[in-house]
């Protein structure tokens, strides 16, 4: 058998619209935090990139692009495209619900500690507040999701 330079599955994956997709969707959405930060503060601040929460959600987009790719490719009546639409409806439903129920209650955790155990520390260390997101950021990252992808699979056809 005659390995070529797109035989290794982990090159053919270099192809694959759908990992650019949801790649590329992730990564504007991600850039776009970073972009408001330097807005604010003036300052360029890379942790943007790796962060979670704020606005859009990344995890949105990301599953989004994903879901968009996909239909695109592969059909919007395939398997496939159900189960890529599946995974993003799941991954939506928990960056608006459970990520941000989770965040609230880290707030009020925090909170608590502040002020039972003010004179008496306990730790320094503070739970992550932003760790879902509002309905708009959700939206909105899978707004970027779906105009990411819709470029990126048009560039790939060509």
């Amino acid at each position: 058998m005659v390995n070529t330079l797109y035989s290794e599955p982990w090159l053919e994956a270099l192809r694959s619209p759908y990992i650019w997709a949801a790649c590329a969707s992730w990564l504007v959405a991600q850039s776009t935090k970073m972009l408001c930060g330097l807005a604010r503060s003036r300052r360029l601040d890379f942790s943007y990139l790796t962060s979670v929460g704020g606005m859009p959600s990344a995890h949105s987009a990301f599953a989004s692009g994903l879901a968009t790719a996909t239909g695109m490719t592969a059909g919007w009546g395939s398997p496939v495209f159900a189960l890529a639409a599946g995974f993003a409806m799941i991954t939506l439903f928990d960056a608006s619900t459970v990520r941000r129920a989770a965040g609230q209650q880290a707030r009020l955790l925090n909170q608590i500690v502040d002020e039972l155990f003010h004179e008496h520390p306990l730790s320094e260390k503070k739970l992550v507040e932003l760790l879902g997101h509002t309905r708009i950021e959700v939206f909105m990252g899978m707004v970027y999701g779906i105009l990411t992808a819709t470029l990126v699979v048009a560039k790939m056809a060509r």
